[in-house]
């Protein structure tokens, strides 16, 4: 059973919008998208790091609300370095 989901919308280069959402299952970030309100939701392997920015950015505001400890965001902030070293994070 997820812990939590954390969603946002985005849109992509081609100018194409997108609900993205993201549940946290143990230790692992599962992303998913779709482009209309009834279209099936799609798992995501790679994620971009716009993705992985903005789950990095709802749980900072979910720390201070109390709904993740602080050791979640660093936890987070490790595993975006280790996807992209070049990205300071």
């Amino acid at each position: 059973m997820p812990k939590a989901e954390i969603s946002w919308k985005r849109v992509t280069e081609d100018g194409e919008k997108l609900q993205v959402y993201v549940q946290h299952i143990g230790r692992q970030w599962h992303f998913f998208h779709r482009a209309k309100r009834f279209d099936s939701w799609l798992p995501v392997k790679e994620p971009p790091l716009e993705d992985w920015l903005e789950l990095l950015d709802a749980m900072q505001r979910l720390v201070n609300r109390r709904r993740y400890q602080p050791i979640d965001e660093e936890t987070l902030r490790r595993q975006i370095r280790e996807r992209f070293p070049e990205q300071d994070v």
